[in-house]
């Protein structure tokens, strides 16, 4: 299990922040729907009504899951984590290989780099944006999520904005999937028309997958075994097939995807050859595989155009380099944007104090007026009962609001003792937070 607890920052004293999560660095795509929550409204509930915590966000996308959690006092981490492992089939011990759990300002720190796409599978990806505010916007709507984690998540969606357009993080295709069916639109058009076959259920398929899923095309998928090629299909989308069912029909596809690790030819030179002299239009073959699955001999059979991993690599190499230089430049705009959020969770720390100070303040104010007038009688004319009003009114704000934005400042300051100057305060006004919420 690897965890992330260093010495309390600034975020940490504020707000405790928890992050548990399986991506694609630890288990493979088309396994990560095993840890996936089928119906998350019900373990929304069960999380919220089960392990002390007070907000809760479940984000799941093809390349991740992860869970957000502001907890009501104590916790107990093993409890989630055994929770999750028995959800998914797992020894607890095998899930605590896979699973990541970071706490206080590496959580918020992640998420920033997250939405921006430094966390992505494909560098710089636009998705992920969309997908952690969708997220947000349905936690939000059913109250699984509070004013803590509504202050993080509505900030790091801008943040994520922000990168995207102050730096070139998104700019230019770096995904090998996502240039191979680029160029594979360029030389057959409409895909949406087309054949397709795609071999392979590994990380590279997945992204051929991935490209193919968002642009609303459909396509065979096939593997070693037919097991494999469900499962993948269960998790990427596609219509398995088994193996030796397909290369009857090789004929009749107009593109083929090959991406996997066997040490031989799944295509020859015979195969298609054969399947070539069966139709009048073009075929095109993407091998996407390291060591090469298709005999680059292929490349001169009439009607067959053949690319490999080179042709493709060139031109992602080429753009992962633009990206990867505005890597910095992304991380700078985090680290100021997690001082903003510092900012505004030590804003909202202070906010309480300074509502029910006034409220008190004020309730002072109406008794002693009521008080005054009362002495006063009846020798008051309605104006002149208005400007003592307001007076009362002016007086009030005069004395209590100077203190109170000095209390803000100060909260929202560098200064390493906010959190003394808030108990200071609250005792002083004899704030209850108990009470008040």
């Amino acid at each position: 299990m690897e965890r992330s607890e260093k010495n309390m920052t600034l975020v940490s004293k504020l707000v405790d922040i928890i992050n548990f999560r399986i991506t694609y660095k630890k288990a493979p795509i088309h396994l990560l729907e095993k840890f996936s929550f089928k119906d998350v409204f019900t373990t929304y509930h069960y999380l919220l009504e089960n392990f002390n915590i007070k907000e809760c966000l479940i984000l799941q996308t093809c390349n991740r899951v992860e869970i957000f959690i502001i907890p009501d006092k104590h916790i107990e981490i093993e409890e989630i984590v055994n929770f999750w492992a028995k959800h998914s089939g797992l020894s607890t011990e095998k899930f605590s290989e896979i699973i990541i759990i970071e706490r206080g300002e590496d959580v918020i720190r992640h998420l920033l780099k997250l939405v921006s796409g430094l966390d992505s599978l494909v560098l710089g990806e636009d998705q992920i944006l969309g997908q952690v505010r969708r997220t947000y916007e349905l936690s939000k709507s059913h109250r699984y999520v509070g004013n803590v984690l509504s202050t993080i998540f509505e900030k790091s969606i801008k943040v994520g904005s922000k990168v995207r357009y102050l730096t070139g993080i998104n700019k230019g295709r770096v995904s090998v999937g996502s240039v191979a069916v680029n160029l594979a639109e360029e030389n057959l058009e409409k895909l949406q028309n087309k054949k397709i076959l795609l071999i392979g259920s590994g990380e590279g398929a997945s992204l051929i997958a991935k490209a193919l899923k968002q642009r609303g095309i459909s396509y065979m998928n096939t593997s070693r075994t037919f097991e494999r090629a469900k499962s993948f299909a269960q998790a990427m989308g596609g219509n398995p097939i088994r193996f030796e069912d397909i290369l009857p029909s090789l004929g009749k596809m107009d593109l083929i995807f090959v991406s996997t690790i066997a040490p031989y030819y799944l295509l020859t030179y015979d195969r298609i050859k054969k399947a070539a002299e069966s139709r009048n239009d073009p075929m095109l073959i993407f091998d996407l595989s390291n060591p090469r699955t298709v005999d680059e001999n292929c490349s001169t059979i009439p009607n067959i155009d053949l690319f490999n991993m080179d042709q493709i690599g060139n031109i992602v190499k080429r753009n992962i380099k633009y990206r990867t230089e505005e890597i910095q430049s992304a991380e700078f705009i985090i680290e100021d944007e997690l001082k903003n959020i510092e900012s505004l969770l030590k804003k909202k720390e202070a906010d309480p104090v300074v509502v029910s100070v006034f409220r008190d303040v004020d309730k002072i104010r109406e008794r002693e007026l009521k008080k005054a007038l009362s002495i006063l009688g009846s020798n008051l004319n309605a104006t002149e009962i208005k400007i003592i009003e307001q007076f009362s009114h002016a007086l009030l704000e005069g004395i209590i609001s100077t203190p109170m934005n000095n209390l803000r400042a100060q909260i929202q300051s560098e200064n390493n003792d906010a959190q003394e100057i808030m108990r200071i305060a609250a005792k002083l006004f004899n704030y209850d937070n108990e009470t008040s919420n």
